[in-house]
């Protein structure tokens, strides 16, 4: 299960005249067990250099990269047609991606991407993306784009981070109000990607864990009869008629989920972690304890040089 959820591919789309490497030094302060123990995490260049100063010069080294430039009201854009064709090809040579995450422009770029997407306007061959990771997101401003990208609300799971001074406050709120039934985290930090308290990390613990769950649900559904055997015959005796409910009155056979080849740990069998969802631990087989049952978020460590990123 473990590698199933490897295979999930995260496109992760940076800011304003910065870089990939420097979102994934940013994303680096969050801890690994969030996403990069699950997702591939792809990290490219905008398509365009810096037309101008970066705001991490001298914090982090060039070259420095935009994905299209706009005007100060941001209502008109330069070579958005393009970025968008770009990135098309990119997702579509590289894809499929589960979903998507981004920092300002790139947040903002992400969700245009998926409005367009729901509308039928891009990446039509293309499976839904299942995800999406907004930091210090809006949306676009220029009607005739609006009219499409954000005409119905975007049905893919959507987190958002919000800060208390962001200059972006008001704009990131707009924008979570394009998406079906969005997490908002609120952080007190402002235009960056932020450290996260015990709080916010349980709540993203939370909803990658419902994501972890639909993507596994859904391959576990699709498998042969035969398949479905073999795995009964692997799981522990004691473990086969263990029901567990997903919390949609459905009721699961924990034989659909244990999948792992080791031997399922004693004390895990009738462990159970509740993320809106229930999921049974033998889900996790194969894992440090510590990583499935623990009753506190792990307290992310952050070098005070990184403050600034």
């Amino acid at each position: 299960m473990e590698g199933q959820n490897q295979n999930m591919k995260i496109l992760c789309l940076h800011g304003f005249r910065t870089s990939g490497k420097f979102l994934q030094k940013q994303i680096s302060k969050w801890d690994p067990s969030l996403f990069l123990h699950h997702f591939q995490m792809d990290f490219p260049d905008g398509l365009f250099s810096a037309g101008g100063k970066s705001d991490i010069e001298g914090i982090f080294p060039p070259p420095y990269f935009e994905w299209f430039q706009f005007n100060k009201e941001f209502t008109e854009y330069t070579n958005l047609e393009e970025c968008i064709s770009h990135l098309c090809q990119y997702i579509t040579h590289n894809g499929p991606f589960h979903g998507l995450l981004g920092f300002s422009q790139g947040a903002t770029l992400g969700a245009l991407l998926l409005g367009y997407k729901a509308q039928g306007k891009v990446l039509k061959e293309h499976p839904p993306f299942k995800m999406f990771v907004s930091i210090s997101g809006s949306k676009f401003r220029e009607p005739s784009i609006c009219e499409v990208a954000y005409k119905d609300k975007i049905n893919v799971k959507s987190v958002h981070f919000i800060g208390a001074k962001d200059w972006l406050k008001l704009p990131s709120e707009d924008l979570a109000t394009a998406f079906h039934d969005p997490l908002i985290i609120r952080h007190p930090q402002g235009h960056t990607v932020p450290r996260l308290d015990e709080v916010s990390i349980e709540q993203l613990r939370k909803w990658i864990a419902n994501i972890l769950f639909d993507n596994n649900d859904g391959i576990s559904k699709g498998e042969e009869h035969d398949e479905q055997e073999t795995l009964k015959v692997d799981t522990p005796k004691e473990l086969q008629n263990n029901i567990i409910d997903d919390g949609n009155n459905n009721q699961i056979n924990a034989v659909e989920i244990a999948t792992s080849e080791e031997e399922i740990p004693k004390e895990m069998q009738n462990k159970i972690i509740i993320s809106n969802n229930q999921i049974n631990a033998s889900e996790f087989a194969g894992k440090e304890l510590k990583e499935v049952i623990q009753d506190k978020s792990i307290n992310t460590q952050i070098d005070a040089s990184q403050d600034a990123l």
